[in-house]
């Protein structure tokens, strides 16, 4: 099954869509304002030692100095003065001197950036320390063995004279060696582009700068079944050429620049795709649909064979519309980017054989994707749990926020529940104080209930309590938007 991968890139933001069978399956997208500096390798200046504080401040470029604290120097931690104690800053660093730092915290408010001289590099398998002989594993990989043979692996790739080590990371638990060997290199050759660039380069200066999104996307996604790259970017081709030259050569010839006049997303129906991808229902085409409910605690998904009735049975039209739903399940959890738990409420089936088949092709399809997934078996209620591995924000959050009206409970009060809200207000405003008149300052809609089906009852409520009540549109409040103004 071969892929394509798009790749759409404006000044504000990145998107790739990763093609396949005629349809986009995976959306990835990066804006350049969430981009921190967290990770960016830097060759400061330092401006300032701080005995004092023991920390320094230092000139990596940006509008602030940046803070260095003795505590996040590596050397710091290796050397000890005879009497045992920690050798201090002013020893360590002088002004004027070239530092090379990492950042490990963005700058926030009217404070720098915080630094460290232990410099790491983050792949998508492993973390390279290129000044610690030491491995590490991500603590989130639990079971004992698999951190030893894990250990044992990646051990392969250091020589008895290398300085560096890695820190394993929770993706590398499934990785092939080949896999786990692919990043080891790729991240041996940015360290040593990075310290060439270090030795000619005067500071202050950014030496290395997290991989952006195309970049990323070469490294990791890109296999011998991606059959070419489109890249709709003149600056951006000529970037991920030059990146595929030194670091992944053998997918140099699949990348392409796509001079069409048409926009490339809009070729391959991919703007289609994401307006779909942000919509409560996926319509299936046999007829029948999938209702998908994102929350903080779950995601559900509720098959439906709405008008689907394609079958020789009632039984057949049920199990026909499963199958193409666990199908169309698998693509929206990667088009979604949905992760953690996930509940699956197919159509009831009486048959066993046929929910035996719905879940082998549930997991069939499901093997295709590049998140870790764990899918358990009908529960006793019909239902179907798994969970998928949560590496990135999904599509929804990145693209949407909660409604301001509902507050993203999706759906608001009826103009009618609204009216009576302000009627009983208005009862209770005066019960307490005396106005000469009452306001009410609302939407349209809701004026327009008052003044014709509810106008008995607003009537009866002014003779009840003895004071007129005016009626005033607001038209920048929402329906669920109202004031008793008491004039």
């Amino acid at each position: 099954m071969t892929e394509d991968i798009l790749i759409n890139v404006t000044p504000q933001e990145t998107r790739i869509a990763i093609v396949s069978e005629g349809a986009t399956q995976e959306l990835h997208i990066e804006r350049s304002q969430t981009r921190g500096l967290a990770g960016n390798v830097y060759l400061g200046r330092v401006v300032r030692v701080l005995p004092g504080m023991q920390s320094a401040f230092v000139d990596i470029g940006l509008e602030r100095a940046a803070f260095l604290h003795i505590d996040d120097i590596l050397e710091a931690h290796q050397t000890e003065t005879p009497s045992g104690k920690p050798v201090p800053i002013e020893r360590m660093l002088t002004d004027g001197q070239s530092v090379m730092v990492r950042v490990i915290k963005d700058p926030l408010g009217t404070k720098g950036a915080r630094l460290s001289t232990q410099i790491s590099i983050a792949g998508r398998l492993l973390v390279y320390l290129p000044q610690e002989k030491h491995i590490g594993i991500s603590q989130r990989i639990q079971d004992e063995k698999e951190r030893e043979l894990l250990k044992t692996r990646v051990q392969q790739f250091l020589s008895e004279d290398e300085k560096g080590g890695f820190i394993i990371r929770t993706m590398a638990e499934d990785a092939s060696d080949q896999d786990l060997e692919t990043d080891a290199v790729f991240l041996k050759k940015l360290w040593r582009s990075l310290k060439d660039k270090a030795y000619t380069t005067a500071a202050p200066a950014l030496l290395y700068q997290d991989l952006t999104l195309s970049e990323r996307i070469l490294r990791d996604f890109v296999h011998e079944n991606t059959s070419r790259i489109l890249v709709d970017s003149h600056d951006e081709f000529a970037k991920l050429q030059e990146f595929a030259r030194i670091y992944t050569p053998d997918i140099l010839d699949r990348i392409s620049c796509y001079e069409g006049d048409r926009p490339l997303f809009d070729l391959y129906s991919v703007e289609e795709e994401i307006q779909l991808a942000l919509s409560r229902r996926v319509n299936l085409k046999s007829g029948g649909y999938l209702i998908i409910d994102q929350t903080e605690a779950m995601t559900t998904i509720d098959v439906n064979t709405g008008g689907f009735v394609n079958g020789r049975t009632f039984d057949d039209t049920i199990f026909k519309t499963n199958l193409e739903a666990a199908h169309a399940i698998a693509r929206q959890l990667r088009l979604r980017n949905l992760g953690g738990i996930i509940i699956l409420d197919f159509i009831d089936m009486v048959n066993s054989e046929h929910k035996n088949a719905v879940m082998e092709e549930l997991k069939k399809t499901m093997a295709n994707d590049r998140m870790k997934v764990s899918i358990s078996d009908f529960s006793a209620l019909g239902l179907v749990e798994m969970t998928r591995k949560r590496t990135r924000e999904s599509l929804a959050h990145i693209l949407c926020e909660p409604c301001p009206v509902c507050h993203g409970q999706g759906q608001v009060k009826t103009p009618q529940t609204i009216c009576y809200e302000i009627m009983r207000d208005i009862m209770r405003e005066a019960k307490q104080f005396s106005p000469r008149e009452f306001r009410i300052l609302a939407s349209q809609i809701v004026i327009d209930l008052f003044l014709e089906e509810e106008s008995q009852h607003l009537t009866a409520l002014g003779d009840l309590i003895g004071k007129p009540i005016s009626l005033q549109v607001e038209s920048a409040y929402m329906q669920n938007q109202y004031d008793v103004i008491l004039m």
